[in-house]
């Protein structure tokens, strides 16, 4: 049976969400192509309608992840001053809620560590989320005067992405929250958010 374009188009957008949120999880490496499919309720067969490899399939999933993450600083930002945008997105990101949300979060966090063993395809598509996602902080900055903007967001996306990940990876809930609180705190204090915001 065929189906057309829009059909093939939303099954394959469907893959992706889910290959998405299992990478995240668990890890490209321990991600099998067939429980992704199986979890989008398709079979394993279908995959090759949509990719030609795993690797094809981990590039596509972090470039949705990225697009995920845009949406979310759009949301935080948009329609709000510089300072306000800037602060409600590291308020978002240093949250428990993020910290707790490791199959949705951001992909920067999740898989920072696995990305050198990964192809070069997979890590230039991390790259340019990447990029995109420090640019959009570099442009608040730059709004509210701070010298060398670009040098400061990835100064800021650092510091986000290194406090999260102690956050996730501490077991006492306490001191995880207090990584998230005075990570926020002194941050925004830095970046002299807290009296413009």
């Amino acid at each position: 049976m065929r189906y057309n374009a829009e059909h093939k188009q939303k099954t394959r957008a469907k893959v992706l969400q889910v290959a998405a949120k299992a990478i995240r999880a668990e890890g490209p490496d321990r991600v099998g192509v067939a429980g992704v499919m199986a979890e989008a309720g398709l079979t394993h067969g279908g995959f090759y309608a949509h990719f030609r490899s795993k690797d094809e399939l981990v590039t596509a999933a972090i470039e949705q992840m990225f697009e995920e993450s845009r949406a979310r600083i759009r949301h935080e930002m948009d329609g709000r001053g510089p300072a306000e945008g800037l602060a409600a997105y590291i308020d978002f990101y240093l949250s428990k809620r993020h910290r707790d949300a490791r199959s949705a979060g951001c992909p920067m966090a999740a898989l920072a560590s696995d990305l050198p063993r990964l192809s070069e395809a997979t890590r230039e598509q991390f790259a340019s989320g990447a990029q995109r996602l420090t640019h959009a902080i570099a442009e608040k900055l730059q709004a509210l005067g701070h010298a060398d903007a670009q040098a400061q967001a990835h100064s800021v996306v650092a510091e986000l992405i290194g406090a999260l990940s102690l956050a996730r990876i501490e077991p006492e809930a306490a001191r995880s929250d207090a990584i998230l609180a005075d990570s926020r705190q002194l941050l925004k204090q830095r970046l002299g958010l807290e009296a413009k915001a």
